[in-house]
């Protein structure tokens, strides 16, 4: 799951987020890898003829733009969403691929959850209230994987609020 709920005692947790990536730095190397290979087959056909000039910089403009492509989505994807949650407060940081880093802070007496099942931004929508903000959790998530961290959440959030 690409997230992870550490409870560290009954009252203290924390949560990393971030977001779930098919393709690892092998897998990367392996479809440039065999992207050129497949690119190269032809060329082998006109190897030594003038054609094969023709074709090379066609063949080499798309495995460019392949690596350009897998490369930026790579980098996009690198979003990590930290929180932390105690009886002394909710703290939550996500830092942004390209951006600054947002921060925000509340007290679990005061913090609330809610999801919003149909009609939000995304199917399953989750909010995290308190400190006089409201803030999304979880963007990149799946439906469900949003529904499970909500229910987990909940849960704490109402530990929390009881404990003493």
């Amino acid at each position: 799951m690409p997230y992870t709920l550490t409870y560290h005692t009954p009252t203290e947790a924390s949560l990393s987020a971030r977001p779930y990536n098919a393709l690892n730095p092998r897998g990367f190397a392996m479809t440039i890898g065999m992207t050129a290979a497949t690119l190269a087959l032809p060329l082998i056909a006109v190897l030594g003829s003038p054609v094969m000039w023709g074709l090379l910089p066609f063949a080499g403009l798309a495995l460019w733009g392949l690596w350009f492509g897998l490369d930026r989505n790579w980098r996009d994807r690198q979003i990590l969403e930290e929180m932390t949650l105690s009886r002394q407060g909710l703290s939550l940081v996500r830092k942004n691929p390209r951006g600054p880093q947002q921060e925000w802070q509340a007290d679990p007496h005061w913090a609330t959850i809610r999801m919003i099942p149909k009609g939000g931004p995304v199917e399953n929508y989750l909010i995290l209230g308190g400190g006089g903000r409201e803030v999304e959790l979880g963007a990149f998530l799946t439906p469900d994987e949003r529904d499970s961290l909500h229910e987990a959440l909940a849960a704490l959030l109402i530990r929390l609020k009881s404990y003493a």
